[in-house]
């Protein structure tokens, strides 16, 4: 609505500027013409650079837009056209008025001053015909100068006080797309969480159930029974589905941000990686920390925990590390692991990674993998940061590096 009110003020205000013109010419081009004794070729010397004016005005305002902002040409040729019109017949001096319209609204002020002087000569051609002053024709310039004044401030006015009100309106809009959108944010955190306690309290704890059931059944068979066999298997099976949901509640609720940076996010996960499995595993931070919008980290750390679930399944490595290099205007991490590697050209690109990927390019940013059989991988990750952010206030975010023994 209120951008349809601002589009019909814009179209209102030049269609009255065109009429204006065009009014305050076609009458002063009748004034010149109005003469009793009025020959054919001094008929065409007034028609003609009257049409040429209307041309020129036409062409530069009109068809070229420069409604909004009137070019120098414009108003340089106009000038030029009105003082050969002026000379002419002095019937021609308020065409001025109309050649300075479309500067009204833009240099209100200046167009009054130049009206001003329109009026003083005026004023001055009509001392210099009569050799007195006329008052009827000196009152007329002043109240025609007065009146052209008063509606120049305040046409000028109203457009400010519209362009104001747009201001305020686009900042009221703007405004409540934010909140919308903080709303919109909160309420997919809010369901996260909510499917994230609901997996934790039905799969994940279902699957810990079956986990210790099977365990008290292996321990009452024989150790070599096909049955026995078969009860591992079936373990195997419930803790494999236990971590993935395990992991799930953690891709949908990412608990360690919750309550610190992302770099003191990605050494918790390393430190659990090494606990849990005993692989050596170091997070390196360069640079000085920028803290970045909760839902950036909270994508990133997701990205990261994805990387390092992909290594500690597949790869089998001796070692994992995991670089966050604040970069000025970018943060570039880098998962890096020693293990069996793949060709990434032959083998199926797994959800995993098409899920990093996509998560990467919802935040602008560049995911790359680089791998080689026996060689292991490196997932390479870069986002750019926001401009001038402030340097995290962490205590652990600091440059350097943090390397985490084995856990046995």
């Amino acid at each position: 609505m209120a951008l349809q009110q601002a589009w019909e003020w814009e179209r209102w205000k030049v269609m009255g500027q065109h009429a204006f013109f065009a009014i305050v010419l076609a009458l002063s081009m009748s004034g010149a013409l109005a003469g009793a004794d009025m020959t054919t070729g001094a008929a065409l010397s007034r028609i003609g650079p009257g049409v040429g004016l209307a041309l020129w005005y036409v062409y530069w305002i009109a068809l070229r837009g420069g409604a909004d902002r009137p070019p120098l040409p414009y108003l340089v040729g106009a000038l030029a056209g009105w003082a050969v019109m002026a000379v002419v017949d002095p019937a021609f001096l308020p065409v001025a008025v109309a050649v300075l319209s479309p500067y009204w609204l833009r240099r209100p002020w200046w167009s009054a001053g130049g009206v001003l002087v329109l009026g003083a000569a005026w004023s001055l051609k009509s001392f210099a015909t009569h050799g007195s002053v006329d008052v009827r024709e000196l009152t007329g310039c002043v109240l025609g100068t007065a009146v052209a004044v008063t509606i120049t401030c305040y046409v000028a006015t109203l457009d400010h006080e519209s362009h104001k009100r747009q201001r305020l309106l686009d900042e009221l809009t703007a405004t409540q797309a934010e909140r919308a959108a903080a709303e919109r944010q909160a309420g997919t955190l809010a369901e996260r969480q909510r499917l994230a306690r609901e997996v934790h309290d039905t799969l994940t704890q279902g699957f810990a159930s079956i986990a210790m059931l099977l365990d008290a059944v292996g321990e009452d068979l024989p150790p070599d029974s096909p049955a026995a066999r078969r009860v591992g298997q079936a373990m195997r099976t419930a803790r494999d589905n236990l971590v993935e949901s395990r992991r799930l509640v953690h891709a949908l609720r990412p608990a360690p941000l919750d309550r610190t940076h992302l770099a003191d996010a990605v050494r918790e996960l390393t430190t659990r990686l090494t606990e849990e499995t005993g692989i050596e595993a170091c997070t390196v931070v360069t640079g000085r920390p920028v803290a970045l919008p909760p839902a950036t980290e909270g994508e990133l750390l997701r990205v990261v925990q994805e990387a390092l679930t992909n290594a500690r399944r597949h790869a089998r490595p001796v070692s994992v590390s995991v670089t966050l290099s604040y970069l000025g205007d970018v943060l570039a991490i880098d998962v890096q692991d020693d293990g069996t590697g793949f060709a990434p050209a032959a083998r199926h690109t797994g959800i995993g990674l098409i899920t990093m990927r996509e998560r990467i390019a919802a935040l602008d940013g560049t995911f790359a993998v680089e791998s080689t059989p026996g060689e292991g991988t490196t997932i390479a990750v870069t986002v750019p940061l926001p401009v001038d952010s402030p340097a995290s206030e962490a205590p652990a975010a600091v440059s350097g590096t943090e390397r985490l023994a084995p856990v046995s």
